[in-house]
């Protein structure tokens, strides 16, 4: 075997092992199961910008894109369903969220798709305690369900969130059992729910912040290479959590990334405006996810669990 068979052989072997490493911990969860009761069909979507991000009025329409397996458009459907309450978030539209997004991952190419698979047994752990709690009658929650949601002032929340008593209804109600039921350990790993959430969670926040650097249009200058963006990201967040080998592997991950006219196709626009002003439509609605959960974890000392 020649210097360059075994040099690309050594890179498929340290990208195998980022894969299984990439949020710490992982185990090999993959049942297939999902949530129930949460309509993923929905191919066109009317989505509207509040906050104005865009700088324009009125609905955002996102049509499904054609050819496509990654739609943005269900993205920022499950995106929009997540939030609820004034705190929470809802684990099923949470959870379908990340579909999309490991969706979005694959189609960046092998080397990226790799991380997907440490993603999605993430999520098939929470998705499969959530089918345990389902079987288990120990596992509703009990009269004090109120004071999950206990920040809430608006009226009738109470007696909505009465209504949903599934321990993994929501990130808050998560928190609530699995605390009450002492599955939390503070001091070493396991496999509870909140520690998965997360993993999760700060892998979101890298997603959220290179879509915000892919979004950019610099007043002047050239537009830096998706590969440089989504390293500058990972940099600023979930490296800080991960070993120099896995932080080495990564970057190797990242310098197969395409270029940026391959993004303009996989969300189906036309240049850089249109992708800017899509893509900070959904950077807002993974930040509103995000901050609440962040908040929830923050509130419970969650957010260094090992």
């Amino acid at each position: 075997m020649g210097v360059k068979s075994k040099a690309a052989a050594a890179i498929v072997v340290l990208l195998l092992f980022l894969g299984s490493l990439w949020l710490q911990g992982g185990l090999d969860y993959h049942w297939d199961s999902c949530l129930k009761g949460y309509n993923q069909g929905n191919t066109l979507h009317q989505l509207y910008n509040s906050s104005g991000a865009d700088g324009a009025e009125g609905p955002l329409v996102i049509e499904g894109c054609p050819g496509q397996t990654f739609q943005v458009s269900l993205l920022l459907s499950h995106l929009l369903a997540a939030p609820a309450f004034t705190s929470d978030v809802l684990l099923q539209p949470y959870l379908s969220s990340w579909d999309e997004l490991v969706k979005f991952m694959e189609a960046l190419g092998p080397m990226v798709g790799l991380i997907s698979n440490e993603i999605e047994s993430k999520t098939s752990i929470i998705r499969q305690l959530a089918l345990l709690a389902e079987g288990n009658p120990e596992a509703e929650l009990g009269p004090d369900i109120h004071s999950i949601n206990s920040e809430s002032t608006e009226a009738g929340t109470n007696e909505e969130a009465s209504e949903h008593t599934s321990a993994y209804h929501s990130v808050r109600s998560m928190i609530w059992v699995e605390l009450d039921r002492g599955l939390v350990d503070f001091h070493h790993q396991t496999d509870s729910g909140c520690r998965t959430l997360l993993r999760l969670h700060r892998a979101l926040l890298w997603l959220k912040l290179f879509l915000e650097k892919l979004a950019e249009t610099p007043v002047a200058g050239r537009l830096r290479s998706p590969s440089e963006l989504c390293r500058e990201a990972y940099q600023n967040t979930l490296a800080n959590h991960h070993t120099w080998f896995v932080r080495r592997a990564a970057e190797l991950a990242f310098i197969a990334m395409p270029e940026r006219t391959f993004f303009f196709r996989l969300v189906c626009v036309q240049n850089q405006e249109e992708m800017s002003t899509l893509l900070k439509r959904v950077v807002q609605t993974i930040g509103e996810v995000y901050d609440r959960t962040q908040k929830a974890l923050d509130e419970n000392g969650m957010l260094d669990l090992p």
